[in-house]
């Protein structure tokens, strides 16, 4: 049980390192949110953007790597 337990707090601390690498280098990687099929309307008074192709391929990534840890 205790084994289950670490497993899973090193798999959030591995993803919070992702994600804040993803932070650090998302203005420096060009296609990151600028695919096709990503939402973006600009306004006059206000602008709205939603990345769907974007959290599409997120979340295939993060499927196949949980995918990857759930095989024993």
């Amino acid at each position: 049980m205790a084994g289950d337990i670490g497993k899973i707090i090193i798999f959030f601390g591995l993803l919070l390192i992702v994600i804040g690498f993803v932070f650090m280098l998302g203005s420096k990687l060009p296609f990151i949110g600028k695919l096709p099929g990503d939402i973006a309307i600009e306004r006059q008074n206000y602008s709205f953007y939603f990345p769907v192709t974007t959290c599409i391929i997120i979340s295939i990534i993060l499927s196949f790597i949980l995918w990857l840890f759930s095989k024993r």
